[in-house]
């Protein structure tokens, strides 16, 4: 069972519940046309109340991914490309799925270094660095660098998805990216937290992200951990 946590900061607490359903549909985990538990069973399986559960399975059937029969249950109904909140999210734990969070480790403006590809059209940046988790197991680190000219970041608002975070707090929308997929050493500024230590070998990706306002406006370089995650683009 993943235990879940809300902070000021945090997504509600349904949200994340409806996050974990949507991730577990699309891994597979939950299977097209099965019966989800009666939902007393599923709430306490996410020790929550019932309520809260209903308000999670609402976004699910107002996607299409699942269908409420009276008097029979919830049902999944596996639909392709259905926007969430963390549907550009592309690690899983290996099993599938998978709730991510982060932790901050550090939050800077600064002037873009050289080994940077071109993004954005500022010269400055604001670099953040994080340790990612699913369902609370540490399996990436991660630095981001947001241009300048997209707005400021306010470390102390910072949530755990930073898209959601530029759409409700800077009014922009990441719209597509664009992911490089290889493999590199873990940076040695990784906290102990994350397994694998500075230098060994380990996933990487490096992605630029778009906006329909600003064009090309982050860059971002992830480090994940192969033996407890896996990168998954799912074709439709």
């Amino acid at each position: 069972m993943y235990v879940k946590s809300e902070t000021a900061t945090s997504l509600p607490l349904y949200v994340q519940i409806s996050e974990v359903l949507i991730r577990e549909i699309a891994s597979g985990q939950l299977l097209d046309g099965e019966r989800l538990p009666p939902e007393r069973t599923l709430a306490k399986q996410h020790d929550t109340t019932v309520r809260t559960l209903r308000k999670a399975l609402a976004i699910l059937e107002k996607n299409g991914l699942i269908e409420s029969i009276q008097g029979s249950g919830n049902y999944v109904r596996k639909t392709p490309d259905v926007a969430s909140v963390y549907s550009m999210f592309r690690l899983e734990l290996l099993r599938g799925g998978g709730l991510p969070t982060a932790k901050i480790l550090a939050v800077d403006e600064l002037k873009k270094p050289d080994d940077l590809p071109q993004f954005g059209q500022s010269e400055r940046g604001t670099r953040i660095k994080r340790l990612r988790f699913l369902n609370h197991e540490p399996i990436a680190v991660e630095e981001i660098w947001l241009d300048s000219c997209a707005g400021e970041i306010v470390p102390a608002d910072l949530s755990d998805s930073l898209y959601r975070y530029y759409k409700m707090r800077l009014g922009f929308w990441i719209t597509h990216a664009e992911d490089y997929v290889s493999i590199g050493q873990v940076p040695d500024w990784a906290p102990t937290e994350f397994t694998p230590k500075p230098g060994e070998a380990v996933g990487f990706i490096e992605r630029i992200s778009h906006t329909e306002q600003h064009g090309s406006v982050e860059f971002s370089r992830t480090w994940f951990d192969p033996q407890r995650a896996r990168y998954v683009q799912r074709l439709r």
